[in-house]
């Protein structure tokens, strides 16, 4: 089960990496059960709960409410937050 803390310790990119596969899980845990009986059938609901979170946290994020993990190893988002911050202290000075 994923706590919100560890999940907020991830970087974008991996959190979507995690619902990807959450979401093939569940896609494959319902074809499973579409055929015969689960042996865990309450996965299905852990799953479906793990993947809201994701989603919240990834909200979260987008709306500036709490910031995710940066990732150290690409350089596309260091120099995208440097822009972003650069072009807000030319608008406070302006």
């Amino acid at each position: 089960m994923l706590k919100l803390h560890t999940l907020r310790e991830l970087t974008r990119d991996e959190l979507l990496q995690k619902r990807v596969d959450l979401l093939d899980e569940r896609f494959n845990l319902n074809m499973r059960r579409s055929l015969k009986a689960l042996d865990n059938p309450l996965r299905l609901r852990q799953i479906r709960r793990e993947i809201a979170r994701i989603e919240t946290v990834l909200r979260e994020d987008e709306l500036g409410l709490r910031k995710l993990a940066e990732s150290t190893t690409s350089v596309l988002s260091s120099s995208a937050s440097r822009s972003r911050s650069k072009k807000a202290k030319e608008e406070k000075a302006e």
